[in-house]
């Protein structure tokens, strides 16, 4: 799963050819640790559909004051560089899916 940055989140999530999932994280967050294997395991699963990335607060203010995140993890996703769902709070990989599914 790939990391973005506030350098290069115009070009990686809002350039993309596909639905990009976000996850607004920090390394002091529990619930953002428990996600990590749930993501890989969503990525790998709708890699050609999905693009899964994290993004960490902490390091990237501009883009967390951008789109008004405050709790974490907070799962956006992205499509043609337009937030098209959030999600707050960690969640089992089945229901992600699920919540997901609308916008795949």
């Amino acid at each position: 799963m790939d990391e973005v940055t506030d350098a290069d989140f115009e070009a990686e999530v809002l350039g993309a050819d596909r639905p990009v999932l976000v996850e607004f994280t920090a390394d002091w967050c529990p619930p953002c640790r428990q996600m990590g294997p749930v993501l890989s395991a969503v990525a790998a699963e709708e890699g050609e559909r999905l693009k899964v990335v994290q993004l960490d607060v902490d390091t990237n203010p501009e883009t967390t004051n951008a789109y008004r995140v405050l709790s974490m993890p907070t799962f956006m996703v992205f499509r043609a560089g337009e937030p098209v769902k959030s999600m707050v709070g960690a969640r089992p990989k089945r229901r992600l899916l699920q919540e997901l599914s609308d916008v795949l």
